[in-house]
């Protein structure tokens, strides 16, 4: 939503004063959500407090919190406050400190005592009032409370938020239990396992039809005897709390924290408490009691066994997922073959969630009815006939595998185009899926404009973005991109690390990316950066000069690392070697320097569970959509797609995965620098300075709507 009078966002928060808490089990990127919001608070002039477990005491200074495990303030389930006394002495501790925006940070039950807090503000200042804990002036000025919630919990389990995430779908499982769906009558009888290694997960409140619990020692004892498995069963418990967070969390708690900041100061005495998260990409608020009210209803209708119902109570995201999951675990033989052929291929440097995208692809198409093929070694490997078929069992645990299993290459198509399409004539291929970075994107392209000369390419084509240099347009996310991210966070972690209990020094890391600086830009958000330099953003001596006498003043102080990434390709005079120089000439006497190219560490190892979900989703609406498009294109007894939109990237864009045609893309393509015209992320660049202690201007043009939960699902 557009500001109809322009803010100075330095003076938003003038006068006022926010509380921050942490409430309920730690969870990680917690300490991110707060590092964000006191920065961002004190950016706007507030006074910012922390609310620890026992007191409450005034902002001194945070730096890099987000960089630890747990939470920094501390984080307990209050039995005081579980009393009415008890929130009249918190109350009261608030109205004395003249703070009346708090912002509460926890799970399901600790936003559930938030909103009843606030429910009760009045009352709480009319008993303060009457008991003489506090004055009329005080309670006028306190006469009411805003309240912005932001989950922080592992269970993910607060109703409106979406960042959902099915644990089944990121390691491929045979069997999962959960207690939203319980299994139907008789499923004993219906386990079955088709592999010689298998996965069952089991949550913790797994029950049956009738209410009894489905534990690991029931489904351990009912392996071992009715198929007579090697069984073993592990209960995670507390090591799920533990570890570093993902660059995923620190960048959405920082995000979050910056819209909780703002949702405060916007806000009014009419304005309902509210929870900021993120659906999709973009950041939204909604009412707290809505959220409290659907939570409890997923609860109730578990217990009357309405579990479809409590299902889509969850939400979109949740549903999805599930319904991937349901469709990919099983093989459930289509009645009659469909005849179609449809060709996958791997196109531009291989990256991690590839194969979880092929895998979704392939069992989905099978389930469907096709043949699915596999094209080795991207269009190469179409113009030479290295093509064979994939059966369910051939994609088998490709889910966790980084890479590409069917082999990659950066050729393009234009050279090879007769080739391509006599071999698509010989193997009768359908339709294409084309799962690369932007040489996918080009290769779909020059397809589509050699339809007129050759009619075999007359046939529906979908390009998946996957690269870790999010690059692609027509997406805001790209497979693999994620994995790449925390490859770099974890990484500048332990350069920093590297100088525990040395004397101050400044690190300056090379990101890749080509010229999108994506990666430079997250991985400075999550871990911390002073600067990030990218070619969309440009920069010049002056602006190196800032920098460095920034951070001089900073080395000056308690601080003792800094932090600078550099996109590869983002200026081809100020280079690695250029800013490695400029640093530790200009810190001498102050902080000393090392340099450090990370390289392709970034684009292997092990798919994160966001790339493997985000390939498998990916891979299954493509097919889908293929399927529904060659119903469209089926014309006189066979195959001609010749319209823009049988030719289509399938991306995620702000809130939800759209297809859009190749065609359409061109005009928003800087075909030179391999990168989109529009790019969203830029927009978070403000947010990294300002967590770096820059004095800049932020844009709060655009603000989030409140949104409700009830209207957006359609029922209660």
């Amino acid at each position: 939503m557009q500001r109809s009078t322009p803010v100075d966002p330095t003076k938003m928060g003038t006068g006022r004063a926010i509380a921050v808490l942490t409430s309920g089990g730690d969870a990680q990127g917690m300490n991110a959500a707060v590092r964000a919001t006191v920065r961002v608070g004190i950016y706007t002039g507030a006074k910012v407090y922390f609310v620890h477990e026992v007191c409450t005491s005034k902002h001194t200074h945070i730096r890099n919190k987000e960089l630890k495990g747990g939470t920094v303030i501390g984080s307990a389930r209050c039995q005081d406050f579980r009393s009415k006394e008890g929130r009249a002495k918190a109350a009261c501790n608030l109205v004395k400190l003249g703070i009346t925006n708090l912002c509460v940070i926890g799970g399901d039950g600790s936003l559930t005592g938030a909103n009843e807090f606030r429910n009760e503000w009045s009352e709480l200042l009319q008993i303060l009032l009457k008991a003489g804990k506090i004055t009329a002036e005080e309670a006028k000025r306190s006469s009411h409370l805003n309240i912005v919630g932001m989950v922080g919990s592992i269970d993910n389990d607060f109703c409106g938020t979406d960042m959902t995430i099915v644990t089944a779908l990121a390691c491929g499982a045979d069997w999962v239990f959960i207690p939203e769906m319980p299994p139907d009558e008789g499923w004993e009888d219906h386990l079955s396992i088709g592999n010689r290694l298998n996965v069952i997960i089991v949550a913790e409140g797994a029950l049956d039809r009738h209410g009894k619990p489905i534990t690991c020692d029931i489904l351990k004892n009912l392996v071992t005897k009715k198929l007579s498995f090697d069984t073993r069963a592990t209960i995670l418990g507390h090591v799920q709390r533990g570890g570093t967070p993902s660059a995923f969390d620190r960048i959405l708690g920082s995000r979050m924290g910056v819209e909780a900041v703002m949702a405060l100061l916007e806000a009014t005495p009419d304005t309902p408490a509210c929870v900021v998260s993120l659906s999709g990409n973009m950041a939204v608020r909604l009412p707290l009691m809505e959220c409290v009210q659907v939570t409890k209803e997923v609860t109730k209708a578990m217990a009357e066994g309405r579990f479809e119902e409590a299902v889509k109570l969850r939400g979109k995201s949740f549903e999805n997922n599930w319904n991937t999951y349901k469709l990919l675990a099983h093989v459930t033989a289509p009645d009659v073959k469909s005849n179609i052929n449809i060709a996958i291929l791997n196109v531009g440097a291989p990256c991690a969630g590839m194969n979880a995208a092929v895998r979704s692809a392939v069992r989905i198409g099978i389930l469907q009815g096709h043949n699915m093929l596999a094209v080795h070694d991207g269009f190469d490997g179409l113009a030479h006939g290295t093509i064979e078929p994939m059966a369910w069992g051939y994609v088998g645990g490709w889910t966790g595998k980084g890479g590409s299993n069917l082999g990659t290459k950066r050729s393009l198509p234009a050279s090879m185009i007769e080739e391509i399409s006599l071999n698509i004539a010989k193997f009768n291929i359908h339709a294409l899926v084309i799962i690369g970075g932007f040489e996918a994107f080009v290769g779909g392209l020059e397809l589509v404009t050699a339809r007129e000369k050759f009619e075999e390419l007359c046939i529906p084509l979908v390009v998946i973005p996957a690269t870790v240099s999010n690059n692609v347009p027509g997406s805001d996310f790209s497979i693999g991109a994620d994995t790449a991210l925390n490859t770099i966070t974890t990484t500048c972690d332990r350069i920093k690390q590297s100088a525990a209990g040395t004397k101050r020094r400044v690190f300056i890391i090379e990101t890749m990316g080509g010229y999108c600086g994506y990666l430079a830009t997250m991985a400075g958000l999550a871990a911390g950066a002073d600067a990030a330099y990218i070619y969309e953003d440009p920069f010049g001596i002056h602006d190196l000069e800032t920098n460095v006498e920034h951070l001089l003043e900073k080395m000056k102080t308690t601080v003792k690392r800094g932090l600078i990434l550099r996109n590869e390709k983002c200026n081809a005079n100020y280079t690695t070697d250029f800013l490695f120089n400029l640093y530790s000439e200009e810190g001498k006497g102050v902080f000393d320097c090392r340099k450090n190219v990370l390289g392709h560490m970034q684009q292997g190892g092990t798919p994160t569970p966001f790339d493997r979900n985000f390939g498998t989703k990916m891979g299954a609406k493509a097919v889908l959509w293929l399927t529904d498009k060659l119903k469209e294109c089926y014309r006189h007894g066979r195959i001609f797609a010749n319209t823009p939109d049988s030719a289509c990237v399938l991306g995620m864009k702000k809130r939800a995965m759209i297809f859009q045609p190749l065609f359409d893309l061109k005009e928003d393509t800087d075909f030179e620098h391999r990168i989109p015209k529009t790019e969203w992320w830029l927009k978070l660049r403000p947010i990294l300075k300002i967590l770096a202690k820059y004095k800049i201007s932020l844009d709060t043009s655009e603000t989030a709507t409140m949104e409700h939960v009830i209207k957006k699902r359609g029922t209660v």
